[in-house]
């Protein structure tokens, strides 16, 4: 594994095989989808009319791409029960691209990865907010955590480890989640923090995801629609979360679901039904009518 820096900053990106280059048909679509939220509620529910239509668009050949915030253990089920065996997921936010294939030994490889320093953030954020729960991912997919802070999204167990043991030099994704404040002062908190040298989005609750400098879902699906040569006009994405905004906005069509906070759906073109009201399905059976 080559370690290169791509940026002049304290940022590291590592890449093995470099994404193999496509002829994609011109008519056919790179569809970015956000996870929870969006294909499945936030139960973890997929609802059978969104199954049926991301059926659909995969088999009529569009390069459908999981975009999520999970982790990569927590992205693979989703392109299971989605029939996606070939093509790509970008995880972790931007962290993380992988190539999906059933010759690989795990049915994938990593063929982008985005490192960063969180120690300067992990310091900063424990300042403010000192009961909060903390993750880090390391570079090699293993989950560290305090207090034995578990959650779905990591897609594997965390191994709980005294605060300190966060403090390493590498890592993919930090995670920061609070259960004594609401979302709005967790939100607060954070801004009144100024994080720098990395990207964050706090969530729906008091959680915070935090990546590289300049690494989101768009960053990433940018690097991989130039790599596929897929034509900007044949970009669509679909999610809800203030981790999309970037991803709605890079996309030549960026479609907010129906519940996304209001910054969310200014990002978009359009606004679709809510997840319950399977408003995704609505906008995949459009690219496929």
């Amino acid at each position: 594994m080559t370690i290169i820096n791509e940026t002049g900053n304290d940022d590291r990106s590592t890449q093995n095989q470099p994404i193999d280059p496509v002829t994609t048909p011109t008519d056919h679509k790179l569809i970015a989808l956000d996870v929870d939220g969006t294909i499945v509620d936030h139960d973890g529910h997929l609802h059978p009319e969104v199954l049926s239509a991301a059926q659909a668009v995969v088999a009529a050949g569009h390069q459908v791409v999981i975009s999520t915030g999970r982790s990569i253990g927590a992205a693979l089920p989703v392109a299971e029960v989605l029939g996606i065996d070939t093509g790509y997921i970008v995880c972790a936010n931007g962290g993380m691209t992988v190539r999906l294939n059933p010759v690989f030994e795990d049915g994938y490889e990593v063929v982008n990865q985005r490192l960063f320093d969180p120690v300067p953030a992990l310091l900063a954020v424990r300042d403010v907010l000192p009961a909060a729960k903390y993750a880090v991912e390391t570079a090699t997919g293993e989950f560290l955590s305090t207090e034995r802070f578990q959650d779905p999204s990591f897609g594997a167990p965390a191994r709980a480890v005294p605060f300190d043991d966060l403090l390493i030099s590498d890592a993919v994704r930090m995670v920061v989640f609070s259960v004594d404040d609401d979302a709005e002062d967790f939100g607060r908190a954070v801004e009144s923090i100024g994080l720098h040298g990395v990207t964050y989005s706090v969530g729906f609750t008091a959680w915070l995801d935090i990546a590289a400098r300049g690494v989101t879902k768009a960053s990433a699906l940018e690097r991989l629609r130039s790599r596929l040569d897929i034509d900007r006009a044949n970009t669509v994405a679909v999610g809800d979360g203030r981790n999309d905004i970037e991803m709605l906005g890079w996309a030549h069509r960026g479609v907010a679901m129906g519940q996304a906070p209001a910054e969310v759906k200014l990002a978009a073109d359009e606004v679709t039904g809510t997840v319950e009201e399977h408003g995704l399905a609505t906008v995949l059976t459009s690219l496929v009518a």
